[in-house]
């Protein structure tokens, strides 16, 4: 699931995989990708991601795109265009993150693992929720899916982890409600994606069938 992440994010940008487990550093050299030994003692994947970037150097400008593995089937066009966002928004100080979500039946998602957005008249964040948020008290058509993507400056980057853990964040289990918590901006770009999470073991059953 890893390597085939990877390969996704290869048809766009430079890969380094960061991860905490040996095997994994060992099969990404089989399959030609770098990949670095982070701290097994992160709360989030975005600390580890800080870590991988530290240890790469990278300057405070650089753009990173954090994919995530359990999306192995994330398009290359998702990426680029979080990319793009965050390229945009790369100067603008009240933005924290970057991401995408996705427009899906309402009937669909009642699953807990398929994290849920609203956004603002400007495509900002409001909140980000394990529920069904908004809640159809009326007839709604689509419900807004947030996917596995993030995108920030390696500055950006850093000042996010600097932040205490937000309680809604322990709540939800949900990471980036750190930076609405603590009164940063989120921008999230519109996506076609059919791009499926692997949060599961039924899920990886059913991919098999």
């Amino acid at each position: 699931m890893v390597i085939k992440t990877a390969q996704q994010a290869a048809q766009v940008d430079r890969v380094v995989i960061a991860t905490d487990d040996e095997s994994i550093v060992q099969i990404a050299a089989q399959y030609g990708f770098e990949a670095l030994m982070t701290s097994p003692h992160h709360k989030s994947g975005t600390e580890r991601v800080n870590e991988a970037t530290a240890i790469l150097g990278l300057d405070e400008n650089e753009i990173i795109i954090n994919v995530q593995a359990d999306e192995p089937f994330i398009e290359p066009e998702v990426i680029q265009k979080v990319q793009a966002l965050t390229h945009k928004m790369r100067h603008n100080l009240d933005v924290m993150l970057c991401s995408a979500y996705k427009k899906v039946d309402l009937p669909d998602n009642n699953d807990p693992h398929a994290v849920k957005v609203v956004l603002d008249g400007g495509e900002f964040a409001l909140y980000f929720s394990r529920s069904q948020i908004p809640y159809p008290q009326n007839s709604l058509p689509y419900i807004n899916i947030h996917l596995g993507i993030y995108g920030y400056t390696k500055k950006m980057l850093e000042r996010f982890c600097s932040l205490p853990i937000a309680h809604i964040e322990e709540i939800e289990k949900l990471e980036q409600l750190r930076a609405l918590y603590h009164g940063y901006k989120i921008a999230m770009s519109e996506v076609v994606s059919r791009s499926v999470g692997i949060d599961t073991p039924e899920d990886l059953k059913r991919l098999s069938l």
